[in-house]
């Protein structure tokens, strides 16, 4: 089901798992304001690395990740401080870290709506995206 090949914004559901954890990783270069060219080879090299990953493997990955973003965060003493982006075709952008936060947030909650209709297709249950619900799961995990 993982590799299914669907009709829907996305082949299948490892192609919206690999476009979440590929943004992720941008953004984090981003707010660690890591230089276009950068950012762009570590993406680079990422989609190659991803591809035909098990999503027990991408799971690791995004572990990872989320530890990178502790470690990020745990250094910040202001997220109102301004980020400035760079990107050759949009220009440059001055924004607020909590901003760039809300938006990765955003993004990935969007995403997993396009997992959750892609697994209804595929003859599944659904599951809730709301950030309300990973609130009260967090809450009974503790």
């Amino acid at each position: 089901m993982y590799n299914t090949v669907v009709q829907s914004v996305f082949p299948s559901i490892s192609e919206v798992i690999g476009h979440i954890y590929l943004m992720d990783t941008t953004w984090l270069g981003v707010i660690r304001n890591d230089s276009f060219e950068e950012i762009v080879g570590v993406i680079t090299s990422l989609r190659e690395a991803i591809k035909n990953r098990s999503i027990k493997d991408m799971e690791t990955m995004y572990l990872n990740m989320a530890e990178q973003y502790r470690a990020f965060f745990a250094g910040q003493k202001d997220l109102d401080k301004l980020i400035s982006c760079e990107h050759p075709a949009y220009g440059k952008l001055n924004v607020p870290l909590v901003e760039l936060v809300q938006h990765v947030v955003n993004h990935g909650t969007y995403h997993r709506g396009n997992i959750t209709a892609m697994l209804r297709q595929l003859g599944h249950k659904g599951v809730p995206t709301d950030y309300i619900f990973y609130l009260y799961a967090d809450q009974m995990n503790k």
